[in-house]
């Protein structure tokens, strides 16, 4: 008998690759699943394996008491959750969105869920399709503890690591977007060397164990510096901004000296400038976060009152 044979059915609504790995692993469990997607015919080979396939929207969230959603982002969930045919059948069940778009649209989603009296939980999925059903999954949650409780067995059969983030409902959509950053941003970093790189007669794979080497200095570079930036120390004694900022400018001199846009580190460069220009040239580079809080006008989040 399976563990799950006592639980309420799940419903997956999407079926791109992660919707698809999503309602597999249900499957997998031993769950009972209901599928259904907007662009039909996606659900063939899930339905083989057992899923239910849903006629509309409506009868899929009927399906279940609780509704996992994964569609590209939030005008999509909006076009289907927020519909009239839709909307009505949701009252009394539990919404699992684990759609990517920003906090604001998910504490506007949170709270039009809770009109309708729907339980809601806003999640992300902080690793690729593959991962989902493996040890290696990675997701966060927001919303209210015990709804998460209610619904944690379930999604434990996705496999991975599930954090609860806090009852704010906006705040793994906050990791989400934070921690894109820090990959798309490296990537940009990475598809820049190798332009600079390649320019001078060196391939991407003669670069990449030496590229390797610099991405292994950052993880505990994060951790001793993200205490740097809480404690408002922004300590420059290995490497100041001043030091940092003439090797940004070299960047910028190389790269457009052999016509490759150096627009990002130019815009990097000035931000560092702008800090040198504070009298903070002694500090380190991540002395930039508080120049960007400030501009946004925000002051840096603390330890405490994150729930």
């Amino acid at each position: 008998m399976s563990e799950y044979e006592d639980r309420s059915a799940v419903t997956v609504i999407g079926l791109g690759p992660m919707g698809r790995e999503l309602a597999g692993a249900f499957l997998d469990a031993g769950l009972r699943t209901t599928v259904w997607n907007r662009t039909p015919g996606r659900d063939a080979e899930l339905v083989a394996r057992g899923a239910r396939s849903a006629a509309s929207a409506r009868a899929a969230v009927e399906a279940s008491e609780v509704v996992v959603v994964c569609l590209v982002n939030y005008d999509a969930v909006d076009a289907v959750l927020r519909s009239e045919e839709v909307a009505p059948a949701l009252k009394g069940r539990t919404v699992v969105n684990l759609s990517a778009d920003t906090a604001a649209r998910a504490r506007d989603l949170g709270a039009w869920a809770a009109d309708r009296g729907a339980g809601y939980i806003d999640g992300a999925i902080m690793t690729p399709a593959p991962s989902i059903g493996t040890a290696d999954a990675v997701f966060l949650h927001a919303g209210p503890v015990a709804l998460y409780e209610s619904v944690r067995g379930l999604l434990g059969a996705l496999g991975g690591t599930h954090t609860h983030v806090g009852e704010e409902i906006g705040r793994a959509a906050a990791y989400d977007l934070a921690l894109l950053d820090v990959f798309w941003t490296a990537m940009s970093g990475y598809a820049h060397a190798l332009a600079m790189a390649g320019v001078e007669g060196i391939s991407p794979r003669e670069l990449a164990p030496f590229a390797q080497g610099i991405a292994a200095i950052l993880p505990p570079l994060f951790e001793e510096m993200a205490g740097d930036v809480e404690d408002g120390t922004y300590s420059g004694r290995i490497n100041p901004i001043t030091s940092g900022v003439s090797t940004m400018s070299h960047i910028v001199h190389a790269s457009e000296a052999n016509g490759i846009d150096a627009s990002v580190m130019r815009a990097t460069e000035g931000l560092a400038r702008r800090v040198i220009g504070r009298g903070h040239g002694e500090d380190g580079f991540l002395r930039v976060t508080e120049l960007l809080l400030a501009t946004a006008g925000k002051g840096l989040a603390g330890p405490v009152g994150r729930g």
